[in-house]
């Protein structure tokens, strides 16, 4: 299976009918058409549902459309990293992360970085650590951002300085808003919104005391966003991290710690013995830096850049050799 036959599949499924790709592939129809009959016959299976108007893809095409986007993303950003691997640092990096306040200190780093190597393109994707981890392993991601709980053991990482505060996100209008902490006492009966990832559950539940599966659960959210509009229309209660919802004065909606404190470490991660992209070396080193900078409160230059080594999974919050 080559590359450009792929490429010629997504167009397909993308245009919808045989016509408009081979337009936007500037080939004849009949070329496009033989190309996709021998991709079928190479699979030995039908990957489209040709109707009069336009064509729809089988199960078998959605899923080969899937593993194709993500084979020529791949590729591409192979293709990217080799050729822009010279001193004029350039090129691209995909960072891949939870919702959480923490990646105010990520925009920062990528805005230094971009400051002196305007050249550096970032691109960051928004899901849960599952969603990250899959791209990760995937190679579509050169790093990861985890909002712990989560699993870290098969990566390199470093601890972030920062950390996000668990608590219930309700309406200023709700029996509860009157309160300043939450206890766990509070959530026994009350409608709950959760996040759909088990390792959080089982920090709540650790937290609580309570089983969780007895709890009240109405819903559960992948993005926190989705799950203030759920609160907002009064459907229930959603236990989330703070910062990531508008709860000022104009907001209909508060948001309250909960007591015992509950708080989220931040891990930024990458593959073990993974091959970084000169511009993904640098945008790392700088993280170490301005990590330095948090820490220590010492303000050093970070242009330009020695090669530094890479941090493993053994590190603790100090990070060595800076």
């Amino acid at each position: 299976m080559e590359l450009r036959v792929l490429q010629y599949f997504l167009a397909i499924a993308r245009e919808e009918t045989i016509l408009g790709a081979a337009e936007r592939l500037h080939m004849t129809q009949p070329t496009l058409s033989r190309q996709m009959k021998e991709l079928e016959e190479e699979l030995g299976k039908q990957l489209f549902i040709r109707g009069n108007r336009k064509i729809t893809l089988t199960d078998d095409g959605m899923l080969l459309r899937q593993r194709a986007e993500e084979i020529v993303t791949l590729v591409e950003k192979t293709e990217s990293d080799i050729m822009l691997s010279d001193a004029s640092l350039s090129g691209d990096i995909y960072i891949g992360a939870g919702e959480t306040d923490g990646m105010r200190l990520i925009a920062k780093v990528m805005h230094k970085c971009c400051e002196v190597y305007p050249n550096i393109k970032f691109h960051i994707f928004s899901g849960n650590s599952q969603d990250v981890a899959d791209k990760i392993e995937k190679g579509l991601l050169d790093f990861g951002i985890f909002v712990e709980p989560a699993d870290i053991s098969k990566y390199d990482f470093i601890k972030l300085p920062s950390c996000d505060t668990w608590g219930l996100l309700m309406r200023k209008d709700s029996p509860l808003a009157k309160k300043e902490k939450i206890s766990p006492n509070d959530i026994k009966t009350i409608p709950l919104i959760t996040s759909q990832q088990v390792l959080v559950r089982n920090e709540i539940s650790g937290w609580s005391g309570l089983d969780f599966d007895k709890l009240n659960i109405v819903a559960t959210y992948n993005l926190v966003y989705n799950a203030s509009l759920m609160v907002d229309e009064g459907f229930g209660y959603a236990l989330c991290l703070d910062k990531l919802v508008n709860t000022s004065e104009s907001s209909t909606l508060c948001f309250k710690p909960l007591a015992p404190k509950l708080e989220s470490h931040l891990d930024i991660v990458w593959k073990k013995n993974q091959v970084f992209s000169k511009a993904a070396e640098k945008f790392l080193q700088i993280l170490k830096d301005e990590i330095t900078i948090t820490e220590s409160g010492v303000a050093i230059p970070f242009y330009p850049l020695p090669p530094q080594p890479l941090i493993t999974g053994s590190a603790k919050r100090h990070i060595p050799g800076l």
